[in-house]
């Protein structure tokens, strides 16, 4: 086994990602205990693994009992900051998805999620990897200003429940917004906050509530 806060790095066919691995199910130990579920998170288009929402929900669920798994895409480790296409994207995910279970000693839960465009490769991937649920934050329901040009169908098809931590004020799509468009997942504005939250008392609260959800959703 790995310890816990190491950085692994997973050649792809499109270069090398990197898994950094939170949670003492990773510990080099047999004695650790198996983690209530394995969380892998995407980060966002532009952005690193290191979010202030994403470390939010990292710390929330590592104190729930959860083991924690934050990738980061190839064109990220290559200092590129356009992503690359959708199906290189989900491919990705799924190599680094595959070593994180690799990397836990017993079979446990599989809960995917991911900010903003890391979201949208979670609820595309879900069923294919065998999620029990999906954990999207800031979810990018459309382009802002084009209502037109939605993404609802994503989500709406990951064929898992869902959780969707959104920014009252995010113009990607509001809480209200994404609720008319893709009935079914569990929606929690964070109030104030558009599509990237700082960090805060309403950000800290957001992340208990995630984690307490991905709790019961994968004891269901």
């Amino acid at each position: 086994m790995t310890s816990p806060g190491s950085t692994i790095i997973v050649a792809t066919p499109f270069g090398p990602a990197h898994l950094l691995l939170d949670g003492q199910a990773f510990a080099a130990t047999p004695t650790a205990p198996p983690p209530a579920a394995l969380v892998v998170i995407g980060h966002g288009a532009s952005g690193d693994s290191d979010a202030p929402d994403i470390l939010a929900v990292r710390d929330a669920l590592l104190t729930a009992g959860c083991a924690v798994a934050r990738t980061v895409q190839p064109y990220r480790v290559a200092g590129r900051r356009v992503p690359t296409p959708v199906a290189q994207l989900d491919a990705c995910f799924a190599l680094l998805v595959a070593e994180a279970r690799s990397r836990v000693a017993a079979p446990v839960p599989l809960v995917v999620g991911g900010r903003s465009n890391g979201a949208r490769v979670a609820a595309r991937s879900a069923s294919a990897l065998g999620a029990a649920a999906v954990l999207a934050l800031s979810f990018p329901l459309h382009p802002p200003g084009r209502p037109d040009r939605s993404r609802a169908s994503e989500l709406a098809g990951a064929g898992v429940p869902a959780f969707v931590l959104q920014g009252q004020r995010d113009t990607f799509g509001s809480p209200t917004e994404l609720a008319a468009a893709v009935p079914g997942p569990h929606i929690h504005p964070i109030p104030g906050a558009g599509h990237s939250p700082r960090p805060g008392p309403a950000l800290t609260e957001a992340a208990m509530l995630a984690a307490q959800w991905v709790l019961r959703s994968v004891r269901n």
